[in-house]
């Protein structure tokens, strides 16, 4: 018999197979990922195991084992990351799901399993709370129950001492803001203990956190220069990502749209008959209908022509590579920005992703003389007080309307 028979694993691999296919994943996915399933099968066979039972901790021992098994040299890092990704794969067609989330060992991990769980229900189904602000909450209230359990503390024992103390802990490798944050996010939490009996006393008014003043920090930007020569060489990349880049740059770079509205974008969103873009501007729920500029329309146009994959996504923006889905949250948007200023050799001084754009769009039309209420329309701010931050960067125009010292105070 052919080691490549064994009808036993033909069912698994079809699955697998078809998977890929209808994902259109590139040959070499369609020919080395059911070669590296087919192995891990022989394997689990060998061991007397089901796909069905597989743990995080078993891969790993056999991705180890292979690194052992190769007789000349180590196993390459690449091949290893191949076999990952196609057992991966492999492992959520059958489990559902993968990584599994790990069972709680002890009655305090499962009490605090299931106080994270209602704490979400009660976020989703009360609050109405959009899933990155729950998925934010939980993981602060995970964090605070398990600090208290490693203390011998509970919710009913916590004193507002401890929680100085485990701010004090967090705080150190943290910024004002980001401590600031984490602050009031404990406070919500404090509350909804409170609010369902867990906590006798509401702890949330006691806590202080850093003060941060309004407008008191200056946004990050990127020179009209710097933004030009990476629009210049992204217009000359005519590959699918190439097109799709530029796209989100146009957009950027027009609009000054933030990476969750370029994310939300869909197809139905763009009028081309009447030239308007419907935008939901993500920290509001508003919707706005900008004119939709020639520029960023050819940009727009370009891509779903050449650039985009056909799916059933209704999404604009897809990824460049199989599965062709929609850009996750956060990473991928940031890495258009950034991979793309890297290319031309631009190395911004501080924050370098979506929203460093959208600061310096502000910036050109503070500079064209456009009014802060017609920018904050543009932008999607509810109040000129969100627009007026943007003042800060405008320094050269600062500068024109100087006044001299006297010569007595001149250094």
């Amino acid at each position: 018999m052919s080691r490549f028979d064994e009808p036993q694993f033909e069912p698994l691999l079809d699955l697998l197979r078809e998977h890929i296919r209808k994902e259109r994943y590139g040959l070499c996915a369609r020919w080395s990922y059911p070669y590296a399933a087919r192995c891990f099968l022989r394997e689990l066979e060998r061991r007397g195991r089901s796909v069905g039972s597989v743990s995080p901790a078993d891969l790993e021992r056999y991705l180890d084992s292979l690194r052992l098994k190769r007789r000349r040299g180590p196993f390459p890092d690449q091949l290893r990351r191949m076999h990952r990704a196609a057992i991966h794969m492999l492992l959520r067609l059958v489990q559902g799901g993968w990584p599994p989330e790990a069972a709680p060992a002890t009655g305090e991990e499962l009490a605090i399993q299931e106080g994270v769980t209602a704490f979400d229900a009660w976020m989703k189904d009360l609050r109405g709370l959009s899933p990155s602000t729950r998925r934010h909450r939980r993981s602060e209230m995970r964090q605070l129950l398990e600090w208290l359990h490693d203390r011998n503390k509970n919710a009913a024992t916590v004193t507002i001492d401890d929680l100085d103390l485990y701010v004090a802990k967090r705080a150190v490798a943290m910024r004002r803001n980001s401590t600031a944050e984490m602050v009031a996010t404990l406070r919500s939490v404090l509350r909804y203990l409170h609010e369902h009996g867990s906590l006798a006393r509401d702890l949330a008014s006691l806590m202080r956190g850093p003060t941060i003043y309004a407008l008191e920090g200056i946004p990050s930007t990127i020179r009209p220069e710097d933004v030009q020569r990476a629009l210049a060489a992204l217009k000359q990349d005519r590959s699918p990502a190439g097109r799709r880049d530029y796209a989100i740059w146009m957009l950027l770079t027009t609009y000054g749209l933030r990476g969750g509205e370029i994310k939300a974008l869909q197809l139905s969103d763009i009028d081309w008959r009447h030239e308007r873009l419907r935008i939901r501007h993500g920290k509001t729920g508003a919707y706005s209908e900008l004119p939709l500029l020639r520029a960023p329309a050819n940009a727009l146009l370009d891509y779903l022509r050449h650039g985009r994959k056909a799916t059933t996504a209704r999404t604009v923006f897809l990824r460049a590579q199989a599965p062709y889905r929609p850009l996750s949250y956060g990473t991928e948007l940031h890495g258009v920005v950034s991979r793309r200023l890297a290319a031309v050799g631009v190395v911004p001084t501080g924050k370098h992703g979506s929203h460093a754009l959208r600061h310096a769009r502000a910036v050109s039309l503070l500079r064209g003389g456009v009014s802060l209420k017609v920018i904050g329309d543009v932008l999607g701010h509810r109040s000129a007080q969100s627009t007026a931050a943007y003042l800060k960067l405008a320094t050269e125009d600062l500068r024109s309307v100087a006044l001299d010292l006297p010569v007595e105070v001149a250094p």
